[in-house]
């Protein structure tokens, strides 16, 4: 007899985004006429830059051909842009090999799947608030997970675990407080790791986001990181690529844990890869090659140089009104403390019917998240200026 796998019924009921919805539309519908404006969207909102888009039309040109037409490629991505991250890590003072690089069709799904490689009966400490897909891939894959509490107390940048943990999760910059990992902070969880023989996976989807050069883009900046992290990566919001799809994670050869040899974690991922993906399209990795080139750098950067305009923007506007702002600095995130005490729900409403902008409750991204809300850098400038403009003309506080 087939039954389900019952751990998906302990997984919390998704309704944050049904909710916005359903709520925003009710709005629409009662408001026949009045333009809502939304900072509440994570995705990005420009066109992909020229040299990327000329890379993808190398990629789709290619297919035309015989001589130059390509089927299933290497589960683990074109060598071609293996070794181009390899430089581009490289350029950063990290030394990484091609075959410690693997290419995915995004950070999101190598964060759900990467916990298949470690033994059901992991320890799994994730920060709250954070991004959901670590919480619920590792309840669903039956994971004990315990929460490293974030708050505007330790300036949402969680202390170490109390008990002996397995895998730690570390999104920095972070979704969805924008807030950053300290070389300091982060040295601490490297620390950790290494005497509880432990696992850190860094998501750095965001890392291109930090304007701060003293902050850490990626954990193997910090020393012993390769020893016991895994960093996932993605070209989603630093290059525009939230629907082309593409991202890749790094699993150091040197990497060892209680119960494993130097390469065999490396050779685990590669397995999982090979047996249950087979590599990421090869049109989305030439616009990645495109990406990584020198043009194809300068024109990414000025792009997410935009969208920390906006930040700037939204931000310098609610600090007027007194609103206690975090992130948004480093992160194209704003957290923000919903004022007179008011729930995230509360605030989102009045948000809504005052200044007709739609932004993501905190409560969405766990227990901590309560009475904050977060808005997103991600828009059309003119859209941003005219959701500030309503906000500071219309919100009563």
């Amino acid at each position: 007899m087939a039954k389900i796998n019952s751990n998906y019924k302990n997984l919390s009921q998704n309704y944050l985004f049904s909710e916005i919805r359903k709520r925003t539309a009710a709005f629409s519908e009662a408001n026949p006429g009045v333009e809502i404006l939304r900072l509440g969207i994570g995705n990005t909102t420009e066109p992909l830059v020229p040299t990327v888009l000329d890379g993808l039309k190398l990629g789709v040109k290619k297919l035309s051909k015989v001589e130059t037409y390509t089927g299933y490629g290497d589960e683990q991505g074109d060598i071609r842009l293996r070794k181009a991250l390899s430089d581009w890590y490289d350029k950063r003072g990290i030394k990484l090999s091609d075959d410690e690089i693997f290419i995915s069709d995004g950070a999101k799904c190598d964060a759900a799947n990467i916990t298949s490689i470690f033994d059901t009966s992991s320890v799994v400490a994730i920060s709250d608030p954070v991004y959901p897909v670590y919480l619920d891939t590792n309840i669903i894959s039956n994971k004990k997970v315990i929460f490293l509490e974030s708050t505007d107390k330790n300036d949402f940048i969680p202390d170490l675990p109390k008990e002996k943990t397995d895998i730690i999760f570390i999104c920095s910059p972070n979704n969805p407080t924008g807030t950053v990992f300290t070389r300091e902070k982060l040295k601490e969880f490297v620390n950790y790791a290494l005497e509880n023989k432990a696992i850190i996976i860094f998501d750095a989807a965001y890392s291109e986001y930090i304007q701060d050069k003293n902050l850490p883009r990626s954990i193997y900046g910090i020393e012993g990181a390769k020893n016991c992290s895994i960093e996932i990566q993605s070209f989603s919001k630093s290059a525009g690529f939230t629907g082309v799809r593409l991202g890749w994670t790094v699993v150091p050869k040197d990497l060892i844990i209680e119960n494993s040899i130097p390469g065999e974690i490396n050779k685990l991922w590669n397995r999982r890869q090979t047996t249950m993906f087979n590599g990421a399209s090869n049109i989305a990795q030439e616009g990645g090659l495109a990406a990584l080139s020198e043009d194809g750098q300068k024109q990414t950067r000025e792009q997410v140089q935009y969208y920390m305009e906006n930040a700037k923007i939204i931000s310098e506007g609610l600090k007027s009104l007194g609103l206690k702002i975090f992130g948004g600095v480093n992160a194209p995130y704003l957290w923000i403390k919903c004022p007179k005490g008011l729930t995230s729900w509360e605030f989102f409403d009045k948000l809504l019917n005052e200044t007709h902008v739609v932004g993501t409750p905190g409560s969405g991204f766990g227990k901590m998240g309560e009475g904050y809300f977060r808005l997103s850098a991600f828009g059309h400038r003119e859209n941003v200026e005219k959701a500030v403009k309503n906000i500071k003309e219309n919100l009563k506080l």
